[in-house]
């Protein structure tokens, strides 16, 4: 009686076992997007999805790399001046590559633009600059990706993550931030 009883506990864990990876194979993780950064030597888009934390990088309009991303210290909205924390909403271009940036590489982005700089003197203040995506704080080691939002409007990654982006980014490319 007892080996028929641990039978049917076999058989119904193993059901619900197989039922449970079923649901979470189609409703949960989705599988990741291809890795094509072996196969490419450049990108030609940088796209930046605030509200997602992430960054995804393409060439010809086929993804190359996603990431997720820290931003700013207070995200929301778009950067309008010095100190507010914020990360630049609009499309830019990556204007310069610092290979001994304080935050494991970095590539420059084109903020301020004439309008933002003519929006922030309508208000008697300074736009900011020095917008960058780059990797973690050199200080920390190369192990440790910081948590959360912790940039002064920057758009932060790993360092591997950054190794890769520094590959395949030239000056020029275009690099929209979405709120």
């Amino acid at each position: 009686m007892l080996g028929s009883h641990l039978k049917r506990v076999a058989v119904l864990f193993t059901a619900t076992l197989a039922l449970g990876w079923g649901i979470w194979a189609h409703y949960g993780s989705s599988p990741a997007p291809p890795n094509l950064v072996n196969q490419v030597d450049r990108v030609d888009y940088i796209l930046i999805e605030k509200s997602e934390r992430r960054l995804t990088a393409s060439y010809a309009g086929q993804q190359i790399l996603q990431y997720d991303i820290a931003l700013g210290f207070a995200p929301d909205g778009d950067k309008s001046h010095e100190g507010d924390g914020k990360t630049p909403e609009g499309l830019f271009k990556i204007n310069r590559r610092n290979p001994k940036s304080s935050y494991h590489l970095s590539l420059g982005i084109d903020y301020p633009r004439p309008e933002d700089i003519a929006r922030a003197a309508a208000e008697g203040l300074d736009p900011g600059g020095d917008i960058f995506i780059h990797g973690q704080p050199n200080a920390l080691s190369n192990l440790v990706t910081l948590p959360g939002d912790w940039t002064a409007g920057c758009i932060a990654v790993s360092n591997g993550e950054m190794e890769e982006l520094w590959r395949l980014t030239a000056l020029d490319t275009v690099v929209e931030i979405r709120p």
